[in-house]
């Protein structure tokens, strides 16, 4: 599994129940647990669409792959054998590994370090990585110690082969989930799917029309204890969803709370009002890896940069007991007309 507690989204919500109609098209579905949580896969299947069975094997082997490359809660993983390795190895790595080295050192490097793929050591620290014994705030000189090995830099790529030049353990809990999901529908398109909502431990695409003509509709929920409300409704149409926030995973000490979203540059949780995010982008990864940058910025240097960026994202900030939202202009472009009034 690679979630589990680490990078929790919030959860997204179906608006639309399956259809009882009787179209020459139906939807069916199917799921599972995967990464500490569960997937969702929901489709629309004609009378040429593959089994039912044949798609879910052919999504299980993803995930299956993606756990064995990837999770740092398995001793046998291709990336925890990296981990273990000591400062100067230089390991091959499969094609999906190198790839999200790549689109981490990009993120990293557009956002100023506000994302890294390093961070395990303060994570585990801070009591919320896969190797972490205890939710404590650590001691100057524990944090000055996690630190040394934390940074994009100290990756190196060298051909097929990943090399770290000091003790760097790679995380890719902010983005392996995005990925898959990415990875899951091009599967599905290869297969004749066309219209489908594939969700993985809350990051989601959808694209194409259920059979009453409609599109799939998500509901991005508020960020607030006890029942479970929609903040904003989207229809979606070949745009991968990815939502962060820090109101669920946390511990407080001495009457002060601490997230589990870490700055890179100050090695400790987040201090800002950013209570959750949510980027739209025709790729999921990205989408999964801009939503953790933008909960790092906070709301302020978050949504200047996103307006920048020309990224779509919608923010939800804290005001005492309540809560504001603000979204940018690409954002508000993309789903003015799908959502509802």
């Amino acid at each position: 599994m690679i979630y589990a507690v680490l990078r929790p989204v919030i959860a997204v919500s179906l608006l639309a129940a399956l259809t009882g109609c009787w179209f020459s098209e139906r939807i069916e579905e199917f799921g599972g647990p995967t990464m500490g949580s569960t997937y969702s896969i929901k489709y629309v299947r004609s009378k040429d669409s593959p089994s039912l069975d044949l798609l879910k094997r052919e999504t299980e082997a993803i995930l299956a792959e993606v756990d064995q490359q990837m999770s740092t809660y398995r001793a046998d993983s291709v990336i925890e054998r990296f981990n273990d390795a000591p400062v100067g190895t230089c390991q091959v790595m499969p094609a999906p590994v190198l790839e999200l080295i790549e689109t981490g050192r990009e993120l990293n490097e557009q956002s100023q370090g506000a994302f890294d793929l390093t961070l395990e050591p303060l994570l585990n620290l801070w009591g919320f990585g896969p190797k972490a014994r205890v939710e404590k705030v650590p001691t100057p000189e524990q944090l000055a110690a996690a630190r040394e090995q934390v940074g994009m830099q100290y990756l190196r790529r060298v051909g097929e082969q990943l090399c770290k030049d000091v003790d760097v353990q790679v995380d890719f809990n902010s983005i392996a989930a995005g990925y898959t999901v990415d990875r899951v529908v091009q599967r599905l398109t290869e297969l004749g799917i066309n219209s489908y909502l594939v969700e993985i431990t809350g990051e989601l695409k959808a694209a194409g029309r259920k059979p009453d003509g409609q599109q799939w509709r998500i509901g991005l929920e508020a960020p607030q204890t006890g029942e479970r409300v929609a903040q904003r409704v989207l229809e979606l149409d070949g745009y991968g969803i990815s939502t962060s926030g820090d109101y669920r995973n946390y511990f407080e000490e001495n009457g002060r709370r601490y997230s589990h979203t870490l700055d890179p540059l100050t090695g400790a949780p987040i201090t800002h009002t950013l209570a959750a995010v949510t980027v739209a982008d025709k790729s999921t990864l990205r989408a999964d890896g801009l939503s953790t940058v933008l909960m790092v910025m906070g709301t302020e240097r978050g949504l200047a940069f996103a307006e920048r960026m020309g990224i779509a994202a919608f923010f939800i900030t804290r005001e005492g007991d309540t809560f504001v939202t603000q979204s940018t202009p690409a954002f508000e472009q993309l789903f003015a007309e799908g959502e509802e009034k």
